[in-house]
Protein backbone atom coordinates (compact mmCIF):
# COMPACT_ATOMS: atom_id res chain seq x y z
CA UNK A 1 0.00 0.00 0.00
CA UNK A 2 2.69 2.71 0.84
CA UNK A 3 4.80 1.62 -2.16
CA UNK A 4 1.63 2.37 -4.21
CA UNK A 5 0.61 5.69 -2.76
CA UNK A 6 4.61 6.17 -3.16
CA UNK A 7 4.10 5.61 -6.52
CA UNK A 8 1.41 8.04 -7.19
CA UNK A 9 2.65 10.64 -5.47
CA UNK A 10 5.81 10.49 -8.10
CA UNK A 11 2.96 10.59 -10.74
CA UNK A 12 1.81 13.49 -9.76
CA UNK A 13 4.88 15.83 -9.70
CA UNK A 14 4.75 15.32 -13.96
CA UNK A 15 1.15 16.72 -13.67
CA UNK A 16 2.07 19.98 -11.17
CA UNK A 17 4.81 20.86 -13.23
CA UNK A 18 2.76 20.85 -16.11
CA UNK A 19 -0.12 22.97 -14.58
CA UNK A 20 1.81 25.14 -13.70
CA UNK A 21 4.03 25.87 -16.96
CA UNK A 22 0.07 26.24 -18.16
CA UNK A 23 -0.46 28.68 -15.56
CA UNK A 24 3.01 30.71 -16.29
CA UNK A 25 2.05 30.88 -19.99
CA UNK A 26 -1.42 32.01 -19.72
CA UNK A 27 -0.74 34.73 -17.63
CA UNK A 28 1.77 36.02 -19.80
CA UNK A 29 -0.20 35.82 -23.05
CA UNK A 30 -3.71 37.28 -21.58
CA UNK A 31 -2.55 39.83 -18.94
CA UNK A 32 1.07 41.69 -19.49
CA UNK A 33 2.83 42.76 -16.10
CA UNK A 34 2.15 46.33 -17.39
CA UNK A 35 -1.18 46.02 -17.60
CA UNK A 36 -1.64 44.35 -14.18
CA UNK A 37 0.91 47.57 -13.03
CA UNK A 38 -1.70 49.74 -14.32
CA UNK A 39 -4.68 47.86 -12.59
CA UNK A 40 -2.82 47.83 -9.20
CA UNK A 41 -1.54 51.27 -9.02
CA UNK A 42 -3.70 53.56 -7.03
CA UNK A 43 -2.79 56.32 -9.22
CA UNK A 44 -5.60 56.72 -12.14
CA UNK A 45 -2.97 57.41 -14.74
CA UNK A 46 0.14 56.32 -13.50
CA UNK A 47 3.61 57.40 -14.88
CA UNK A 48 6.03 54.92 -16.69
CA UNK A 49 8.29 55.83 -13.60
CA UNK A 50 5.55 54.29 -11.17
CA UNK A 51 5.00 51.23 -13.65
CA UNK A 52 8.51 50.42 -13.83
CA UNK A 53 8.70 50.50 -10.00
CA UNK A 54 5.58 48.14 -9.53
CA UNK A 55 7.48 45.78 -12.01
CA UNK A 56 10.75 45.99 -9.98
CA UNK A 57 8.75 45.51 -6.59
CA UNK A 58 6.86 42.71 -7.48
CA UNK A 59 9.58 41.30 -9.39
CA UNK A 60 8.25 41.35 -12.95
CA UNK A 61 11.33 43.58 -14.54
CA UNK A 62 13.93 40.25 -14.90
CA UNK A 63 13.81 38.06 -17.75
CA UNK A 64 11.07 35.57 -18.29
CA UNK A 65 13.51 32.66 -17.13
CA UNK A 66 14.13 33.92 -14.16
CA UNK A 67 10.67 34.45 -13.14
CA UNK A 68 9.56 30.93 -14.51
CA UNK A 69 12.64 29.71 -11.88
CA UNK A 70 11.09 31.61 -9.18
CA UNK A 71 7.43 31.00 -10.12
CA UNK A 72 7.86 26.84 -10.09
CA UNK A 73 10.47 27.08 -7.24
CA UNK A 74 8.21 29.13 -4.68
CA UNK A 75 5.27 26.98 -5.91
CA UNK A 76 6.71 24.00 -5.12
CA UNK A 77 8.07 25.10 -1.81
CA UNK A 78 4.12 25.90 -1.41
CA UNK A 79 6.13 29.92 -0.70
CA UNK A 80 3.66 31.88 -2.50
CA UNK A 81 4.66 35.48 -1.34
CA UNK A 82 2.45 38.44 -1.33
CA UNK A 83 -0.74 39.55 -3.17
CA UNK A 84 -0.02 41.66 -6.02
CA UNK A 85 -3.18 43.81 -4.98
CA UNK A 86 -3.01 44.26 -1.51
CA UNK A 87 0.53 43.28 -0.38
CA UNK A 88 -0.68 41.07 1.91
CA UNK A 89 0.82 37.58 2.61
CA UNK A 90 -1.23 35.27 0.16
CA UNK A 91 -0.85 32.33 3.26
CA UNK A 92 -2.82 35.02 5.74
CA UNK A 93 -5.34 35.29 3.30
CA UNK A 94 -5.55 31.51 2.86
CA UNK A 95 -5.93 30.44 6.43
CA UNK A 96 -8.39 33.59 6.80
CA UNK A 97 -10.44 32.20 4.17
CA UNK A 98 -10.40 28.31 4.98
CA UNK A 99 -12.51 28.21 7.90
CA UNK A 100 -15.70 29.92 5.96
CA UNK A 101 -15.06 27.51 3.05
CA UNK A 102 -14.48 24.64 4.84
CA UNK A 103 -17.97 25.09 6.78
CA UNK A 104 -19.71 25.57 3.70
CA UNK A 105 -17.97 23.03 1.87
CA UNK A 106 -18.92 20.18 4.98
CA UNK A 107 -22.60 21.08 5.35
CA UNK A 108 -23.31 20.66 1.71
CA UNK A 109 -20.87 17.77 1.50
CA UNK A 110 -23.05 15.64 4.19
CA UNK A 111 -26.26 16.83 3.35
CA UNK A 112 -26.10 16.46 -0.19
CA UNK A 113 -24.54 12.60 0.52
CA UNK A 114 -27.67 11.22 2.56
CA UNK A 115 -29.98 13.35 0.44
CA UNK A 116 -28.49 12.04 -2.73
CA UNK A 117 -28.49 8.32 -1.18
CA UNK A 118 -31.84 7.94 0.34
CA UNK A 119 -33.29 9.80 -2.91
CA UNK A 120 -31.60 7.06 -5.08
CA UNK A 121 -32.95 4.54 -3.65
CA UNK A 122 -35.83 5.46 -3.65
CA UNK A 123 -36.60 5.76 -7.02
CA UNK A 124 -34.69 2.53 -7.41
CA UNK A 125 -36.91 1.05 -5.13
CA UNK A 126 -39.99 1.85 -6.85
CA UNK A 127 -38.38 1.72 -10.31
CA UNK A 128 -40.98 1.54 -13.40
CA UNK A 129 -43.74 3.72 -11.30
CA UNK A 130 -44.77 6.98 -11.88
CA UNK A 131 -42.45 8.27 -8.56
CA UNK A 132 -39.47 6.66 -10.56
CA UNK A 133 -40.27 8.78 -13.84
CA UNK A 134 -41.27 11.61 -12.75
CA UNK A 135 -38.61 11.60 -10.20
CA UNK A 136 -35.89 11.05 -12.70
CA UNK A 137 -37.69 13.96 -14.89
CA UNK A 138 -37.27 16.21 -11.75
CA UNK A 139 -33.93 15.06 -11.96
CA UNK A 140 -33.12 16.06 -15.99
CA UNK A 141 -34.86 19.87 -15.07
CA UNK A 142 -32.79 20.16 -12.12
CA UNK A 143 -29.89 19.51 -14.16
CA UNK A 144 -31.22 22.22 -17.34
CA UNK A 145 -31.25 25.18 -14.76
CA UNK A 146 -28.12 26.98 -14.41
CA UNK A 147 -26.65 27.55 -10.50
CA UNK A 148 -27.20 31.72 -10.99
CA UNK A 149 -30.85 30.75 -11.37
CA UNK A 150 -30.62 28.75 -7.93
CA UNK A 151 -28.85 31.26 -6.18
CA UNK A 152 -31.26 34.04 -7.33
CA UNK A 153 -34.68 32.64 -6.87
CA UNK A 154 -32.97 31.21 -3.26
CA UNK A 155 -32.33 34.56 -1.86
CA UNK A 156 -35.29 35.55 -3.20
CA UNK A 157 -37.68 33.68 -1.62
CA UNK A 158 -36.19 32.31 1.69
CA UNK A 159 -34.33 35.63 2.13
CA UNK A 160 -36.26 38.33 0.97
CA UNK A 161 -39.92 37.05 0.59
CA UNK A 162 -39.90 35.01 3.51
CA UNK A 163 -36.91 36.12 5.37
CA UNK A 164 -36.01 33.31 6.87
CA UNK A 165 -32.05 33.72 6.99
CA UNK A 166 -29.90 36.88 6.10
CA UNK A 167 -29.75 37.73 2.49
CA UNK A 168 -25.83 37.83 2.73
CA UNK A 169 -22.75 38.38 4.89
CA UNK A 170 -20.96 36.40 7.20
CA UNK A 171 -20.38 36.37 11.06
CA UNK A 172 -17.55 33.48 12.99
CA UNK A 173 -17.91 31.52 15.68
CA UNK A 174 -21.39 29.90 16.46
CA UNK A 175 -23.71 32.30 14.90
CA UNK A 176 -22.18 31.01 11.62
CA UNK A 177 -24.62 28.87 10.68
CA UNK A 178 -27.22 31.04 10.49
CA UNK A 179 -25.09 32.45 7.40
CA UNK A 180 -24.51 29.12 5.63
CA UNK A 181 -28.10 27.43 5.65
CA UNK A 182 -29.41 29.51 2.97
CA UNK A 183 -26.35 28.65 0.32
CA UNK A 184 -26.26 25.03 1.77
CA UNK A 185 -30.12 24.28 0.49
CA UNK A 186 -28.79 26.05 -2.77
CA UNK A 187 -25.82 23.90 -3.18
CA UNK A 188 -27.90 20.97 -2.33
CA UNK A 189 -30.66 21.43 -4.71
CA UNK A 190 -28.20 23.10 -7.56
CA UNK A 191 -25.78 19.37 -7.46
CA UNK A 192 -29.36 16.97 -7.19
CA UNK A 193 -30.11 16.27 -10.34
CA UNK A 194 -27.02 14.81 -11.26
CA UNK A 195 -26.15 13.16 -8.50
CA UNK A 196 -29.44 11.19 -7.92
CA UNK A 197 -29.27 10.32 -11.88
CA UNK A 198 -26.12 8.56 -11.23
CA UNK A 199 -26.24 7.04 -7.77
CA UNK A 200 -30.13 5.49 -9.26
CA UNK A 201 -28.27 4.27 -12.49
CA UNK A 202 -25.26 2.24 -10.00
CA UNK A 203 -28.21 0.75 -7.87
CA UNK A 204 -30.03 -0.20 -11.15
CA UNK A 205 -27.92 -1.38 -12.47
CA UNK A 206 -26.14 -3.51 -9.13
CA UNK A 207 -29.83 -4.99 -8.94
CA UNK A 208 -29.53 -6.22 -12.39
CA UNK A 209 -26.46 -9.15 -11.28
CA UNK A 210 -27.11 -12.49 -10.90
CA UNK A 211 -26.13 -12.36 -6.76
CA UNK A 212 -29.58 -10.18 -6.78
CA UNK A 213 -31.52 -12.80 -8.79
CA UNK A 214 -30.46 -15.41 -5.96
CA UNK A 215 -30.81 -13.18 -2.89
CA UNK A 216 -34.48 -13.00 -4.57
CA UNK A 217 -35.12 -16.70 -5.60
CA UNK A 218 -34.09 -17.73 -1.73
CA UNK A 219 -36.95 -15.78 -0.20
CA UNK A 220 -34.55 -12.55 0.78
CA UNK A 221 -37.06 -9.18 0.86
CA UNK A 222 -36.73 -6.49 -1.52
CA UNK A 223 -35.82 -4.01 1.29
CA UNK A 224 -33.03 -6.05 2.61
CA UNK A 225 -31.66 -7.23 -1.31
CA UNK A 226 -31.67 -2.90 -1.23
CA UNK A 227 -30.07 -2.02 1.84
CA UNK A 228 -28.13 -4.45 2.80
CA UNK A 229 -27.03 -5.88 -0.88
CA UNK A 230 -27.07 -3.74 -3.30
CA UNK A 231 -26.23 -0.03 -1.38
CA UNK A 232 -23.15 -1.98 -0.19
CA UNK A 233 -21.80 -3.23 -3.35
CA UNK A 234 -22.90 0.08 -5.32
CA UNK A 235 -20.04 1.51 -2.85
CA UNK A 236 -17.31 1.58 -5.28
CA UNK A 237 -18.74 4.24 -8.03
CA UNK A 238 -20.31 5.85 -5.06
CA UNK A 239 -16.63 6.69 -3.70
CA UNK A 240 -15.85 8.09 -6.94
CA UNK A 241 -17.76 11.04 -6.80
CA UNK A 242 -17.75 11.13 -2.97
CA UNK A 243 -14.16 11.15 -2.48
CA UNK A 244 -12.99 13.17 -4.90
CA UNK A 245 -15.11 15.91 -3.51
CA UNK A 246 -13.23 15.81 0.45
CA UNK A 247 -9.80 17.40 -0.92
CA UNK A 248 -12.11 20.28 -2.35
CA UNK A 249 -13.86 21.33 0.98
CA UNK A 250 -11.22 23.60 1.73
CA UNK A 251 -11.35 25.22 -1.63
CA UNK A 252 -14.81 26.88 -1.43
CA UNK A 253 -17.70 27.44 -4.06
CA UNK A 254 -16.75 30.79 -6.12
CA UNK A 255 -20.66 31.43 -6.74
CA UNK A 256 -21.98 30.78 -3.54
CA UNK A 257 -19.23 32.65 -1.35
CA UNK A 258 -19.43 35.66 -3.85
CA UNK A 259 -22.95 35.65 -4.11
CA UNK A 260 -23.45 35.83 -0.36
CA UNK A 261 -20.68 37.50 0.66
CA UNK A 262 -18.69 34.32 2.39
CA UNK A 263 -14.82 35.29 2.78
CA UNK A 264 -13.75 31.95 1.49
CA UNK A 265 -10.93 30.86 -0.41
CA UNK A 266 -13.95 30.71 -3.34
CA UNK A 267 -14.88 34.61 -3.42
CA UNK A 268 -10.67 35.38 -2.61
CA UNK A 269 -10.73 33.55 -6.09
CA UNK A 270 -13.01 35.57 -7.79
CA UNK A 271 -11.61 39.15 -6.30
CA UNK A 272 -8.01 37.59 -7.36
CA UNK A 273 -9.41 37.13 -10.65
CA UNK A 274 -11.31 40.68 -11.44
CA UNK A 275 -8.25 42.62 -10.03
CA UNK A 276 -6.06 40.25 -11.81
CA UNK A 277 -3.67 39.41 -8.99
CA UNK A 278 -1.65 36.79 -10.37
CA UNK A 279 0.24 35.86 -7.32
CA UNK A 280 -2.98 34.55 -5.68
CA UNK A 281 -4.50 32.83 -8.55
CA UNK A 282 -1.23 31.04 -9.17
CA UNK A 283 -1.65 29.96 -5.41
CA UNK A 284 -5.13 28.70 -5.63
CA UNK A 285 -4.89 27.00 -9.02
CA UNK A 286 -1.51 24.95 -7.46
CA UNK A 287 -3.43 23.86 -4.25
CA UNK A 288 -6.47 22.92 -6.31
CA UNK A 289 -4.22 20.63 -8.53
CA UNK A 290 -2.70 19.33 -5.10
CA UNK A 291 -6.17 18.50 -4.02
CA UNK A 292 -7.30 17.27 -6.82
CA UNK A 293 -4.32 14.80 -6.91
CA UNK A 294 -4.61 13.82 -3.37
CA UNK A 295 -8.46 13.34 -4.14
CA UNK A 296 -7.08 10.47 -6.73
CA UNK A 297 -5.27 8.52 -4.40
CA UNK A 298 -7.69 8.39 -1.79
CA UNK A 299 -10.17 7.08 -4.19
CA UNK A 300 -7.95 4.20 -5.39
CA UNK A 301 -7.04 3.81 -1.72
CA UNK A 302 -10.63 3.70 -0.97
CA UNK A 303 -11.65 1.03 -3.32
CA UNK A 304 -9.25 -1.49 -2.04
CA UNK A 305 -10.87 -0.33 1.94
CA UNK A 306 -14.41 -1.29 0.57
CA UNK A 307 -13.80 -4.46 -2.01
CA UNK A 308 -10.74 -6.94 -0.90
CA UNK A 309 -11.14 -7.92 -5.13
CA UNK A 310 -9.28 -4.74 -5.76
CA UNK A 311 -5.93 -5.17 -5.51
CA UNK A 312 -3.42 -2.07 -5.51
CA UNK A 313 -0.01 -3.77 -5.76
Amino acid sequence: MFRYILRRALYAVPILLGVSLVTFILFYATTPPEQMARRNISAKNPTPEQIQEWLVEHGYDKPLSVQFQKHMTELFLFRFGTSDATKEPIWDRLKAGMGPSFLLGTFIFFTALVVNIVLALLLAYFRGTYLDFWGTFLCVLLMSITALVYIMVGQYILGKLLKYFPLAGYQGGWNAWRYLIMPTIIGVIFGLGSSVRFYRTVMLDEMNQDYVRTARAKGVGERAVLFRHVLKNAAIPILTSVVMAIPFLMTGSLLLESFFGIPGLGSMTVDAINSQDFAVIRAMVFLGTVLYIIGAVLTDVSYAAVDPRVRLE
